[in-house]
């Protein structure tokens, strides 16, 4: 805080700060007098034992009454000053979701695309959006992108909610039986690209996050990492299924018709741990597992491990002080509860409190 910038919006109630001097000169005075009066009766009396005086004993009332008179009247000034803010930047999260046919077994519950889906829920309750963005690809053969960088979690439970039973990509076409990782990462570049076209380059930390069981790789995908650590962004990987694997669902086709492609009987699908450690760890980020972690501390970890990287920022915000003042008004006059004796005191105790209540109110 720079005390040289200290600025009053009120300042005629400084004024009542000049009845505390006369008022402090007459507490003095009244210790003065109570000092001359324990003199006076250690001289003037004899007792069998010593005689202890408190100090100003039930004088620390009035002190401490004067003490939150002068913090009322500052706050009452409305004082404020310019404060130097630290913020960290948010994250723009490119979601890459795994929609390819081997993403229906369902050795992950209820399967491979469902649990997927709702990890990206638990993901988007996490984030705290007010700096965060999230964008929403889908990806096969060829990629769907879905959702642009937003800061609205909204528009991300609605493409949720639509995509929550199933992936779009249909079973009957070839297309869906393929994972063409590389597609994927260059339409997440592309919609990182779009964002900055439209409204100019971010200091968000930027990443992929890429759900998907590995299976049927396709495309250069170390091209589509070079590409993204040159612009600075991690790709973290989270593996969806198991090692142990199961049988993708067969298409019903029309007709009985099987085509050529599709002959062959039922597709095996299992999780390719070792290739998706390979793709985190040139993507400069992290693997993951579902079902090995909570999925919320996954999300964590994602999160912060991203904003760890997010560039600090110093901003000068104007900020009300008044509080502070009423605060230690509050606080002197509860310790004069403690020295509170008499009954005036404990009056003109509850006349500070009312007023105190009624200067907050006028503040709201």
């Amino acid at each position: 805080m720079d005390l040289t910038t200290l600025r009053f919006a009120q300042p005629v109630f400084l004024w009542l700060l000049a009845a505390l001097p006369p008022l402090v000169l007459l507490w003095i005075w009244q210790c003065a007098r109570r000092r001359a009066a324990a003199r006076c009766f250690r001289t003037a009396r004899t007792v069998p034992l010593p005689e202890r005086f408190v100090g100003v004993g039930e004088l620390w009332f009035w002190l401490l009454v004067l003490v939150a008179m002068g913090a009322v009247s500052v706050g009452l000034a409305r004082p404020h000053a310019v404060v130097d803010v630290v913020r960290t930047g948010g994250i723009d999260a490119v979601i890459l979701l795994d929609g390819s046919a081997s993403m229906r077994v369902r050795d992950a519950r209820p399967d491979r695309w469902q649990r997927a889906v709702s990890w990206v829920r638990t993901f988007a309750e996490t984030l705290s959006w007010r700096d965060d963005r999230v964008a929403l690809g889908l990806f096969a053969h060829y990629a769907a992108p879905q959702l642009r960088l937003t800061r609205d979690p909204n528009a991300l439970f609605f493409f949720l909610d639509h995509l929550a039973k199933a992936p779009p990509f249909r079973l009957e076409v070839d297309t869906t039986w393929d994972t063409n990782l590389e597609e994927g990462l260059y339409w997440g570049l592309r919609l990182v690209d779009k964002n900055e076209e439209l409204y100019g380059p971010s200091a968000n930390a930027k990443a992929f996050v890429v759900l998907t069981d590995g299976q049927a790789w396709s495309g250069n995908v170390s091209k589509s990492i070079a590409a993204a650590n040159g612009r600075a962004i991690s790709t973290y990987v989270i593996g969806v299924g198991t090692i142990d694997g199961g049988f993708v669902p067969e298409p019903g086709w029309p007709s009985g018709y099987v085509p050529a492609w599709a002959d062959g009987g039922p597709v095996y699908s299992s999780l390719e741990r070792s290739s998706l450690q390979e793709i985190a760890l040139a993507g400069g980020g992290r693997y993951f597992e579902l079902d090995r972690e909570p999925d919320r501390t996954i999300a964590l970890r994602i999160i912060q491990d991203v904003r760890s990287r997010s560039a600090s920022t110093v901003r000068e915000e104007s900020t009300e002080l008044y509080w502070r003042f009423l605060l230690a008004a509050a606080g002197a006059l509860g310790l004069a509860l403690i020295f509170a004796r008499e009954r005036p005191q404990l009056w003109w105790q509850t006349a500070a409190v009312a007023g105190g209540l009624i200067t907050l109110v006028m503040l709201t």
